[in-house]
């Protein structure tokens, strides 16, 4: 048998794609279906080869993740694409995304494209996620080709999903990562100030350093489902830098005293932003658990 990793779906059919950059689309076994197993994109799997185009699924390799919203299985790392305007930067948006990427163990690479756009000073970014979050800030412009060699470097080896709001440039972005690649792309609405989506499907593009990256819509649903209000903190680097020092093991970081968190956000350790947009979550987490 064959190894290959599916890099999409068509019509009940799975394009499979070896490790000699070989693709053979191939339909699955029947037990498949009568098992009601899910196949997804992403998935390494080993198939039997019937031509030297065709072949038919025979096993499902154990994932290491399952992402359901776009349905992508064995997602390693996120890029969480921002743009300074048009539409207008969310530092909300960017650290939902944020919590829900480590909720699922994911890497996470923040970029901020359409710098060539950019009208404001933005270094405080890098104050505020590399050196108190821990992570790692691009500053790209698909449409001028900056920062992208820089990108390439960090998706290589990696399976990657792109996410963010719509026409932040997305897509853009995987044009400017490999040549031919023409995938359709938006503009931003004068009115609403938002873009509209322009993909639709999920497909694995390889890329020419190793590593594939989803041409898909990203994270649509945001909701912190899953998340507990008493593990959120986790999510936040910073605070668990500093959490130790609260006076209560059960600290919440919201009303309580002696709070280690709350102090250094009043030090300026911590930025205010982040510490807000913590509130705000764990509001929406709680509402979420009593409901239940």
């Amino acid at each position: 048998m064959l190894r290959g990793i599916i890099v999409r779906a068509v019509g009940g059919f799975f394009d499979v794609r070896t490790a000699e950059e070989k693709e053979y689309r191939c339909r699955a076994r029947g037990r498949f279906k009568k098992s009601d197993t899910g196949i997804y994109v992403g998935d390494y799997v080993r198939f039997t080869r019937l031509t030297d185009r065709e072949g038919v699924l025979e096993e499902i390799e154990p994932r290491r993740s399952l992402m359901i919203r776009p349905p992508i299985a064995n997602i390693n790392q996120v890029v969480i694409v921002c743009a300074p305007q048009e539409p207008p930067l969310s530092l909300q948006l960017l650290d939902r995304l944020l919590v829900l990427a480590a909720n699922q163990q994911l890497r996470a690479v923040i970029c901020i494209n359409k710098t060539d756009l950019l009208h404001a000073d933005l270094s405080y970014l890098q104050d505020i996620y590399v050196e108190t979050a821990g992570c790692t800030v691009l500053f790209t412009s698909a449409k001028y080709k900056k920062g992208i060699e820089q990108l390439k470097k960090e998706l290589a080896g990696y399976l990657s999903v792109f996410a963010g709001q719509s026409g932040a440039g997305k897509s853009s972005l995987l044009n400017s990562l490999q040549l031919g690649l023409k995938l359709k792309t938006g503009r931003v609405s004068t009115k609403s100030k938002r873009g509209r989506h322009t993909t639709r499907h999920v497909e694995l593009i390889p890329l020419p350093d190793g590593g594939f990256v989803a041409d898909s819509p990203g994270f649509s649903q945001l909701k912190l489902t899953g998340i507990k209000s008493d593990e959120l903190d986790n999510f936040f680097p910073e605070f668990v830098k500093v959490k130790a020092k609260c006076r209560f093991l059960s600290c919440m970081h919201a009303e309580e005293p002696d709070c280690a968190v709350k102090a250094a956000v009043e030090a300026g350790i911590i930025a205010r932003s982040r510490y807000e947009h913590y509130l705000f979550f764990l509001n929406e987490i709680r509402e979420q658990e009593r409901s239940f």
